[in-house]
């Protein structure tokens, strides 16, 4: 008798054990306690982009950085960065190891070839600047027979491509911008291609001797790409959300605060 009391005791103390153990994995599975997994959003940046994408202390700001987490926070994601080069994170893009990028990706028509973009969210003035010292180069037509540096894989360089139908500029590409800018600060090259905005935010922070030649000679939308046919239901909660951010002034305010003027509008 003593042994079956004991046996019935030990096998209530396992059921006991076991139905407490399920209701513990049940309330964390269902019902209002259950965890849920954090939406994220993977996004690539070079890192070195000043003023789009840069580091400060380690970590990652800058006015396109500002804009996706601001929009994504708001949309219940977490942004998850990747830094590459330009051309690193085109790559990474088209084999899906991350879902956009934020870092003045420009719309473009043979972009549209290969990406669905959100809607834009600033609009850049392309221009070139060359040492103030230089009196040879007042005019786009100065250019000819010059090197001009820019970004590899950047739209800066082929804009600057297209614009020179005839071949008759140099363009030296870089990895980053810092490279392609130094070499125009040290007079290693004639003149340096890039959007007026960053141009101008790079200059006023570093007092740099740059000086503008001419007016922008093309303007174009920034937005967010995707790879035609993923993540079309993120990227419309994008656009939605890019343009809330229009229409309340957070734009307007990210673009005074890294640019100092208004790059939201196309005009």
């Amino acid at each position: 008798m003593k042994k079956i009391s004991f046996l019935l005791i030990l096998t209530l103390v396992v059921g006991i054990l076991a139905a407490c153990g399920g209701n513990e994995e049940g309330t964390t599975n269902e019902g209002s306690n259950q965890t849920e997994e954090k939406k994220v959003i993977r996004a690539g940046a070079t890192g070195v982009s000043y003023p789009n994408s840069y580091k400060e202390n380690d970590k990652l700001i800058g006015f396109d950085v500002e804009v996706l987490e601001i929009a994504a926070a708001n949309l219940g994601y977490e942004v998850q960065w990747v830094n590459s080069d330009f051309s690193g994170l085109l790559g990474q893009l088209e084999t899906g190891k991350i879902d956009t990028i934020a870092n003045a990706v420009a719309v473009t028509e043979e972009r549209k070839g290969k990406y669905d973009f959100a809607d834009p969210y600033s609009y850049l003035g392309i221009t070139i600047v060359t040492h103030e010292e230089n009196d040879q180069i007042n005019s786009l037509e100065d250019l000819k027979g010059k090197t001009v540096s820019g970004v590899l894989g950047s739209n800066n360089v082929k804009n600057l491509e297209a614009y020179d139908k005839n071949g008759e500029i140099g363009i030296r590409t870089y990895e980053t911008r810092d490279g392609a800018m130094n070499d125009a600060i040290n007079k290693r090259v004639d003149g340096y291609v890039n959007s007026k905005p960053a141009l101008l935010a790079e200059i006023n922070k570093g007092n740099l001797p740059l000086k503008f030649v001419g007016d922008p000679f093309v303007y174009e939308a920034v937005a967010f790409p995707f790879v035609k046919g993923t993540n079309e239901e993120l990227r419309e909660a994008l656009s939605a959300e890019v343009q809330k951010l229009h229409e309340d002034g957070t734009i307007t305010e990210l673009s005074i605060k890294y640019f100092g003027e208004d790059v939201s509008k196309k005009d």
